[in-house]
């Protein structure tokens, strides 16, 4: 249980980090003329962000889940894939990565990185995270209820974003 705690408190971490690097991301792109679109829902996605990591906590300690290697490990090994795919997305947009929308005027898209084969990739980093960082402990519940409520969330987000997109130039 301690490893799960510490895996946890790390991902609080890298989430902090997001938050500043995304912070000064934005604060880049706005003197650039970027806009942000969707703001409305930002506050619900930082809340079920932080939801899935406090819900897998208490479901591992409250409901005595215990760690299974023959799911914990994969599972593990799947988080991993799905962090270094978050950073690559936020190292193949550079200043232009953050948590928000914002979109710069007159600058094409990325088509570089996971980008040249998928349109959203930090939102697959995303869903396969939510699914697999409850399952390292067996946090089930937490995985179905952040899969859910996501999945929802996603579909705002990926409007408001293919929205908010549509206006760029091409390549």
């Amino acid at each position: 249980m301690t490893f799960y705690v510490v895996l946890l408190a790390l991902f609080a971490v890298e989430r902090l980090a997001e938050l500043i690097i995304s912070k000064r991301n934005i604060a880049w792109s706005m003197g650039r003329g970027g806009r942000e679109s969707g703001a409305g829902h930002y506050p619900a996605m930082v809340a079920l962000h932080t939801a899935l990591l406090v819900g897998a906590l208490v479901e591992v300690v409250v409901a005595h889940r215990p760690f299974l290697p023959w799911l914990g490990w994969p599972m593990l090994a799947i988080v991993v894939a799905a962090q270094s795919l978050r950073w690559w997305c936020i190292r193949t947009l550079g200043r232009r990565w953050n948590t928000r929308i914002v979109v710069l005027p007159d600058v094409p898209l990325v088509t570089s990185g996971p980008y040249r084969w998928i349109r959203h990739p930090n939102y697959v980093a995303v869903v396969v995270e939510g699914i697999a960082l409850p399952l390292v402990h067996t946090a089930w519940i937490t995985a179905i209820t952040f899969t859910a409520l996501n999945a929802w969330l996603l579909t705002v987000r990926i409007r408001a974003e293919n929205r908010a997109l549509a206006a760029v130039p091409a390549a």
